[in-house]
């Protein structure tokens, strides 16, 4: 599995109850920024029913749809 698309854009939040200013906050996590019709994933190696499986468990987290494309 080769990742194409990685989280690079940090997510910064405060604790709950604290005054205003004093900066940004600490990094919280990290997203990636991903435009309709970008491939985020390539496998190789893997059966396309195993791949199949992994898709569909993977998309029910970001809440999308797969599609597969099949290279000769």
């Amino acid at each position: 599995i080769w990742v194409i698309v990685l989280a690079d854009l940090p997510i910064t939040g405060k604790p709950t109850e604290v005054r205003m200013g004093r900066g940004k906050g600490n990094p919280t996590g990290w997203i990636a920024r991903v435009s309709t019709g970008q491939i985020p994933f390539e496998m190789d190696g893997v059966s396309l029913s195993n791949a199949r499986q992994a898709a569909t468990l993977a998309a029910h987290k970001p809440c999308s749809s797969t599609k597969f494309v099949q290279w000769s």
